[in-house]
């Protein structure tokens, strides 16, 4: 099912250097589209204009780099969760913290603020998710029943529900007035980072690293229509205000999608990278990304993309017939019921044994006195957030759309290189200078020593590690001779042609070795071929085969695989130590219980040889365990999403210390 591909009016707005450090996370408010607020490793919130170059404020106060962002609707308070499970709040237009919530004992993976009420709902890497009263500084409730990290948290927009998106492969609906989960959705086959609602019907959304979006029915609770086969995973989903249809941000495009049947209306080609957030304002779409310090902001003319209405491009099934989109107005779904004020409130839940009320205390005064809103630009600042008996409140609407480039050209983005093993032989050169921001902001008291972040060759890369055009070419005497001869330039060009030509022929008749050992269908063998090779990408490749059927593992793979994971996790390159912390997961998830049950059993009487095979192998498989376990919890400590993978590892091997 081939989709169409149309070039659309697309640009960059604009690209900062957000942070000192790496950009952790980002969000963009709903509301306007031209607020933008920033959480990076070196602990801060720095709030922006999606346009302007100068930071609005930066928020001091976390001790350790920031995970998740929201902004609430009316764009007023912002909330920022940290890697050591605590939550601040921030009043933007008075410039201060407003409370600090403690509770979570992992990371903070996603964030939500309530449509009316002043409450916000958090999910962590220790599987909780928790409802927050801002005003009474104290957790309402917590929900339990994910068994992985809450990647996404959702309020339905009559603020009774939240959805919920986790690690664990599911999306939970949970009633907040009855404090309990309403229904479970199962479906997809990897973990679920996005969950959407929309924003007039009963409907949900979800997004996979499967490579898949689900659109399910909050009325029957089934699923509606999924859209598979694309490329690369989805990062963020935004519906159209009036509901027509879904836009979808991937690595190198937006797509739109409808979901009754499932089609893609048309594809936008925007090579933003890392887009984490969308959102739509005077018919234009803003979407943000980002890469190590830098932030980038792109708008996409709405005028010009193909929502609904026309025959759609690809996505749509031969034997099924074309029907077209149900008319706005004439919904199929339940209408959502909002309150009639923007007082009204979820209904307030009662607390039970597991549910944690903190009251004001010493230790929390004192952090919130640590905690300040640096104002580094007046000017922007009196003009966005406006004081509290002004009529028009923050950030004011600005009638005038972005203007669009005098060249109506596609996205001038560098292209994202994906990650490629044949790099991964090259030696790679130190790191490159990043260019300095255009204001930067002071470093607070508060605002922990810079850290030294290891040498690591990440996934994905503008351009080769270790190779520079001007190491081809000879360099040139003289000034005034700026031009060289074809056949100066292409000898020079094809010196170690040869030699990287020999290294990928050997790497593609190893693979073809391993590959003939796997069409016999024996896959500890071709395993055991690829350790043979003695060449980690062939390992790697293999494994990111692998490692996308959990059922083609058994207990004597591991034995084979668990010392090359040992390997990997100390790898130099990214991509490397990824498929290394994916297979310990998986080893961890499946196969960890089994082996502490089994060397915790008593012995068997008489002769067994299938349980004493079954018993070596755990032996051999936990002793290699110890041996990682030392590694990943040396590594914990690392910032960022390497950090993040490792101390994951670290709460699942806990059985082992």
């Amino acid at each position: 099912m081939a989709v169409a591909v149309t070039t659309k009016t697309a640009w960059k707005l604009q690209e900062i250097t957000a942070h000192s450090s790496n950009v952790s996370s980002l969000v963009l408010g709903k509301s306007s589209g031209r607020l933008l607020a920033t959480g990076g490793d070196d602990c801060r919130v720095n709030v922006w204009s999606v346009n302007k170059p100068s930071c609005i404020m930066s928020l001091t106060g976390h001790t350790t780099p920031i995970e998740s962002l929201q902004i609430n609707t009316n764009e007023e308070l912002i909330v920022a969760g940290s890697q050591s499970g605590s939550i601040r709040v921030w009043d933007l237009e008075a410039a201060k913290i407003l409370r600090t919530l403690l509770g979570h004992k992992a990371n903070i993976c996603s964030l939500d603020f309530h449509p009316f009420g002043s409450f916000v709902a958090s999910g962590s890497l220790d599987t909780n998710i928790k409802l927050w009263d801002v005003r009474r500084k104290g957790c309402v409730f917590r929900y339990k029943g994910h068994t992985e990290a809450v990647r996404c948290l959702r309020f339905s927009p009559d603020g009774k529900w939240l959805a919920s998106a986790a690690d664990d492969h599911t999306v939970k609906l949970w009633d907040l007035a009855a404090g309990k989960i309403m229904f479970e959705f199962t479906g997809h086959t990897g973990p679920v980072n996005i969950v959407e609602f929309h924003p007039n019907e009963y409907l949900l959304a979800s997004g996979s690293f499967d490579r898949t979006v689900r659109f399910w029915d909050l009325e029957k609770f089934q699923v509606v229509s999924c859209i598979e086969e694309e490329a690369t995973p989805v990062r963020c989903v935004l519906f159209n205000p009036d509901g027509c249809c879904l836009y979808s941000g991937f690595q190198d495009s937006l797509r739109v999608y409808g979901w009754e049947p499932e089609r893609c209306f048309d594809v936008v080609l925007v090579n933003w990278g890392k887009v984490a957030d969308l959102s739509i304002c005077n018919n234009q779409l803003i979407g943000v990304s980002f890469a190590q310090s830098t932030v980038s902001s792109f708008v996409v003319d709405l005028s010009r993309v193909t929502k609904s209405g026309s025959i759609p491009h690809g996505l749509m099934r031969d034997d099924e017939p074309l029907v077209l989109p149900t008319p706005m107005g004439s919904s199929l779904r339940r209408i959502y019921d909002r309150p009639s004020t923007s007082c009204s409130k979820p209904q307030r839940v009662k607390h039970n044994s597991e549910s944690e009320r903190r009251s004001p205390s010493s230790e929390d005064d004192r952090d919130e006195k640590e905690s300040k809103a640096e104002i580094q630009n007046p000017e922007d600042y009196k003009e966005i957030f406006q004081p509290k008996n002004a009529i028009c409140r923050t950030p004011p609407r600005n009638s005038e759309p972005f203007p669009a480039p005098p060249e109506d050209e596609p996205v001038t983005a560098k292209e994202a290189v994906k990650p490629s093993q044949a790099a991964d032989v090259q030696t790679p050169l130190p790191k490159q200078e990043l260019p300095e921001p255009a204001q930067k902001p002071p470093i607070a008291s508060s605002t922990p020593l810079p850290r030294t972040e290891p040498s690591v060759i990440p996934a994905a890369r503008n351009e080769p590690i270790g190779l520079k055009v001007s190491d081809f070419l000879p360099a040139v005497k003289n000034q005034s001779q700026n031009e060289l001869v074809d056949e100066e330039a292409m000898s020079q060009i094809r010196k170690g042609h040869e030699t990287m030509c020999v290294v990928l022929t050997s790497r593609h008749k190893n693979l073809d070795t391993v590959r003939a050992v796997w069409s016999t269908g024996d896959i500890k063998n071709s395993v055991d071929s690829a350790v043979a090779i003695n060449d980690l990408s062939v390992v790697v490749d293999l494994l990111n085969i692998v490692n996308q059927k959990a059922s083609l593992w058994k207990l004597d793979l591991c034995t084979i695989v668990l010392p090359q994971i040992e390997k990997l996790l100390q790898s130099k390159y990214e991509s490397y130590v990824q498929t290394g912390c994916t297979s310990l997961k998986l080893i961890l998830q499946r196969f960890l219980p089994l082996i502490t049950d089994i060397l915790a059993a008593p012995p068997s009487v008489g002769v067994d040889i299938t349980r004493e095979e079954r018993l070596h192998k755990c032996k051999l498989c936990y002793k290699q365990l110890k041996n990682i376990s030392n590694i990943v919890k040396n590594k914990s400590g690392l910032s960022g999403r390497h950090g993040s993978a490792f101390r994951e590892l670290h709460l699942l091997m806990a059985v082992l210390e």
